[in-house]
């Protein structure tokens, strides 16, 4: 890959953190509000569980398999063929996708008692009722958020980063703002009938995520046609690249509803710690790992297309190692502040001190996970643009009863509770993506370890001085401060991050890591552009 083309992605990945950071705060604002309403109780757990069921869907079928199959197929029909032949492609995709996503929504709305059944059977019958209630209302989700994922596949393979990128923003502040307005319609004193308002907040949203995108493609020069030749060659390669990606993102989500059977099965309050802890732990992986992957995709597929072999390899290797640069001092924070962060966002209304405590166990051990889920967005996805797509697909089987031993051993051998099924998932993700990078080195003849690693050992240095600030910080600052207001404590957790931050940048930059100049000559070069544009 060239220099230029390494500067572009660079480039593409800032855009892209600024714009998911911003969504993650906007997502954050959304469970705190969420919390303060409706706490950790069975009233909340009906709500995630049947937020997760359309939402398992759409990252099996849309924002994963599908999204990652047709980003690489598209990108290739753009370098092999030309944009005329791409955008030909992607209307008959988007032919088939309505079709299907309809006749998903239908059936999901039909067997919804019977997939809250299975998916919470810990549940008791008024909570399973409301579950299944919410579950009919907010499928139609799924098929609005797929077509979002396919025009935002069809946005990032033309180099258009920012409006996709900003599209969840629109979700979050829909689902917020329709959700309270029609639970304050439904019961003004916001009591637990009033989360049927925010499950139609959530279909509102979903529609703002689509809509937005929608102008950014039509100036590119896509104009949707129904096209129903869904035997052509490149549907085709879209279907055969999906097929392996379905059974490895299913095993994804097979997890995910291992889980959420196992922490119903420990309590309702359960599944609601481990979702609030999970939010929390996606907004560094969605400011840095899935950044860096969405924009590193593209320039894969396309250098697979033009036989640049080398460049595809320093393209990943360079991926990789900027996300554990970025991932690991997050973890640091997430572990060492995971209870002042939870207090501090979410302890207010009728989330309670018991929460804060439960939730931040849960994200303490979610946090583990964090470089390996990052590193794994930059690298399963190379696998399909290689035509590889067999293999993420056995490893993510073998992920499936590695999980279920996890679960077993850690929640109910060990008796961790929910805080076992958050270990298991941190484990399970570090573990994927170390099988997943070996493999990959070995298809790549080398995949720069001894970088990496030297990398990963000036990082470690830089991160125990990271953890020795937070320890100290906690110490010293935020436990005296424990019982002070919001902003007090506010500016003593932001105080503490930052001198993390700092003193962990500066030692990089001492120890001459790479990817701090890399990062630094981006804002250098952004901040630049801005004061002469």
């Amino acid at each position: 890959m060239s220099r230029k083309g390494g500067r572009s992605a660079a480039i593409g990945a800032a855009i892209i953190s600024a714009a998911v950071a911003l969504s993650r705060v906007l997502g954050l604002v959304r469970e705190m509000v969420f919390a303060a309403l409706f706490g950790a109780g069975g009233v909340m757990a009906a709500f995630t569980v049947a937020f997760r069921i359309p939402n398992l869907l759409r990252d099996l079928f849309a924002e994963g398999a599908l999204s990652t199959a047709f980003v690489t197929t598209f990108s290739k029909e753009i370098e092999l063929r030309g944009e005329a032949a791409a955008w030909s492609l992607a209307n008959k995709v988007r032919s088939l996708l309505v079709v299907f996503m309809a006749v998903a929504t239908v059936l999901g709305m039909i067997f919804a008692p019977l997939l809250v059944r299975f998916l919470a059977p810990g549940f008791d019958a008024p909570t399973q009722e409301m579950t299944t209630l919410l579950t009919r209302i907010m499928f139609p989700f799924i098929g609005m958020v797929s077509m979002a994922a396919l025009v935002m596949g069809m946005l990032n393979a033309n180099k258009s980063f920012t409006m996709p990128a900003l599209a969840s923003c629109f979700f979050n502040v829909g689902s917020i703002i329709g959700g309270l307005l029609f639970a304050w319609l439904i019961d003004p004193t916001f009591g637990p009938l009033s989360i049927v308002g925010m499950a139609i907040g959530t279909l509102i949203g979903g529609f703002l995520q689509l809509a937005v995108q929608l102008p950014a493609l039509h100036a590119l020069g896509y104009r949707a046609k129904s096209d129903f030749d869904w035997k052509d060659p490149g549907v085709r390669y879209v279907l055969q690249l999906m097929g392996p990606a379905v059974i490895a993102a299913s095993a994804v989500q097979v997890n995910v509803m291992v889980n959420t059977i196992f922490a119903s099965w420990v309590s309702e309050e359960a599944v609601n710690w481990l979702n609030y802890a999970f939010r929390l732990m996606q907004l560094p992986l969605g400011m840095f790992g899935v950044a860096i992957g969405t924009v590193t995709l593209p320039l894969i597929a396309r250098g697979v297309a033009a036989g640049d072999h080398a460049g595809v390899r320093q393209t990943l290797a360079r991926g990789v190692r900027f996300a554990l640069f970025l991932t690991i001092p997050s973890a640091i924070g997430l572990v060492l502040l995971g209870n002042r962060i939870v207090s501090l966002l979410y302890e207010r209304g009728r989330f309670t001190p018991q929460d804060v405590i439960e939730t931040g166990a849960a994200l303490s051990f979610y946090a583990i996970g964090l470089l390996g889920y990052a590193s794994l967005k930059v690298v399963t996805p190379a696998f399909y643009a290689m035509d590889r797509r067999f293999i993420p697909m056995i490893v993510g089987i073998a992920s499936i009863v590695l999980n279920v031993v996890l679960n077993m051993v850690f929640t109910f051998s060990l008796g961790m509770g929910h805080r076992g099924l958050a270990l298991s998932t941190g484990i399970l993700a570090v573990v994927n993506f170390l099988v997943l990078y070996v493999w990959m080195g070995k298809l790549m003849n080398g995949f720069e370890t001894r970088r990496l690693i030297s990398g990963l050992a000036r990082i470690a240095v830089a991160a125990c001085l990271l953890a020795l600030v937070c320890v100290a910080g906690e110490h010293f600052v935020l436990a005296p401060l424990a019982e002070n207001g919001v902003v007090t404590r506010a500016f003593a957790l932001v105080g503490v991050i930052s001198a993390g931050g700092a003193v962990f940048l500066v030692t990089c930059i001492a120890l001459r890591l790479e990817e701090t100049r890399e990062a630094i000559d981006l804002i250098r070069r952004r901040w630049t552009r801005k004061k002469t544009g």
